[in-house]
């Protein structure tokens, strides 16, 4: 006994205070450390106030951060803490004789009274930790900058997820009491029920989907998967002009596998209805031209914004996207597709886990922003090989990760691109038939939409018709292709926009601009 309090008594001392390069003292409140680490144990409750806040690197000192790692060791496994678990906590660890042995652990809890003010002093703590690490994280970027070796982009990209890793750190919410919550349900309720249209959320144009959804709701991550070919992009371009031009949503589009002139070039292709071919080459008959003449312009000063970044990664794409909501109040975001995102600047240890951090911040994005977040997704080669081509959740390519973050997740299947012949085994006719499943619906039902595909358009329009009088939309009695003749006459209707500056397709001020 008598050789252990010699021990306890060989007291270290401080370790010294290291400058930074640029000869000032680091960020650090050691009394305060210290006074955090008493007052956690003298009273039982005290951990569960600042586990959320600090970790061991929280912490300055060094002989401080094995002292936290001992208590929230014993905090982990519902153990007491008070200074004798913590210092046979840190025996075990074989870190005792490194702190100060069991003295200096009777001296920390000798210097406060209470825990009355543990978290604003935690708190305290946290921020001197996170100035330390971005004074370490600029550092790293400043000498790498000036190495010639080093390539800007790579260092960017490394550079945007390190700072994205920090501020994570900030993400932290308080509880919030259910009252003023139930208040803002109610009141969402009042919206919905004084809305014509009857959704709660922000229509697609397809009636039979928005009456499954109520619309794309706020703070949503939706799926949209298929296999290549099924019309993916088709679909979300349709869908795009029907909330951008028909209800004049703002919509914002990432666009990773195409160039923003090819996208345009099929968005003209599917509101004008002419041949993405002859769009392409230009090879237009007069009546085309007529018809491309009167039709597009609907499209301009359309809501509209479109980002054709190639390999985006979740730290870019939270920037621009917090910049669109706060400039052109975007309402929803559109992704073409998840898996050309990257998450550069961190280390997975596989593809699946970079994907399912990269669907777990779109998700988080969404809830930030208070905005439906639509990714498209591409699905593995499985139903390729099954007899039954109908996707299921287990399809989803390279993260199990996406079905679990995701509100909804909806697949695009159309049978006669594995029918030839167009007529399925109950002999009905599926050409011109797609498939919109939703296999997910976290606040809804599950369900299946037919909707009508025009390939050589590639555009998706409902099975039935319909056109708008004022606000209110009604379903047309022509239900076929052969019923309604597109080019003279149009489901919707629209009032005239204003035109400042136009390129060489220029609308009369006084025409009646006939819809698409």
């Amino acid at each position: 006994m008598e050789r252990q309090k010699t021990n306890y008594r060989q007291k270290p001392q401080h370790t010294p205070v290291i400058a930074d390069p640029s000869g000032k003292l680091q960020p650090q409140a050691v009394e305060l450390e210290e006074a955090v680490l008493g007052a956690l144990m003298l009273e039982k409750d005290a951990y569960s106030i600042v586990n959320d806040l600090l970790t061991p690197e929280s912490f300055y000192e060094p002989r401080n951060q094995k002292i936290y790692e001992a208590i929230s060791q014993l905090g982990f496994n519902l153990r007491p803490i008070d200074m004798l678990t913590v210092t046979e906590q840190l025996r075990q660890n074989g870190t005792l004789e490194e702190v100060g042995g069991a003295v200096f652990i009777t001296e920390l809890t000798a210097r406060v009274q209470s825990a009355a003010h543990i978290e604003y002093h935690a708190r305290i703590v946290a921020q001197k930790s996170l100035a330390r690490r971005l004074i370490s994280f600029t550092s790293n970027v400043q000498t790498k900058a000036f190495d010639e070796a080093n390539d800007i982009d790579d260092l960017l990209q490394e550079a945007e997820g390190a700072l994205f890793e920090i501020s994570q750190t900030q993400l932290k919410r308080d509880v919030t009491q259910i009252d003023p919550v139930i208040g803002e349900a109610i009141r969402q309720i009042q919206l919905a029920a004084n809305n014509k249209s009857g959704l709660s959320g922000l229509p697609t144009g397809f009636h039979d989907l928005d009456k499954i959804t109520s619309g794309w709701q706020r703070s949503d991550l939706i799926i949209i998967a298929a296999r290549p070919a099924m019309g993916k992009t088709a679909f979300i371009l349709s869908m795009a002009k029907n909330m951008a031009v028909d209800y004049n949503t703002p919509i914002a589009i990432f666009s990773l596998e195409m160039s923003n002139v090819q996208l345009v070039n099929r968005l003209i292709s599917n509101v004008c209805e002419i041949e993405g071919e002859k769009i392409k080459s230009g090879r237009l008959s007069d009546q085309e031209w007529d018809q491309l003449n009167t039709r597009i312009k609907n499209l301009y000063s359309a809501p509209l914004y479109i980002d054709d970044t190639p390999s985006l990664s979740i730290t870019e794409l939270r920037t621009k996207a917090r910049r669109l909501v706060r400039e052109h109040n975007v309402e929803m975001i559109l992704i073409d597709y998840l898996q050309l995102m990257n998450a550069t600047g961190m280390k997975f240890g596989s593809r699946e886990q970079e994907v399912s951090t990269i669907s777990r911040n779109l998700k988080a994005l969404a809830k930030e922003l208070n905005i439906p977040i639509i990714a498209l997704s591409q699905l593995s080669r499985n139903t390729e090989s099954r007899e039954d081509k109908r996707p299921v959740l287990s399809d989803l390519r390279e993260s199990g990760a996406i079905e679990q973050d995701a509100d909804i997740v909806c697949f695009i299947h159309r049978p006669e691109y594995y029918n030839k012949s167009g007529i399925d085994g109950n002999g009905k006719d599926i050409r011109g038939i797609a498939e919109f499943i939703i296999a997910k619906h976290r606040s809804g039902a599950v369900a299946d939409v037919d909707m009508r595909f025009i390939n050589h358009f590639a555009k998706f329009d409902n099975v039935t018709p319909s056109f708008r009088v004022g606000e209110t939309v009604f379903q047309s009695r022509m239900g076929t292709d052969e019923d309604t003749d597109h080019t003279d006459i149009s489901p919707l209707s629209f009032g005239n926009p204003s035109y400042d500056t136009m390129p060489d397709i220029m609308p009369d001020q006084n025409d009646n601009i006939p819809a698409f």
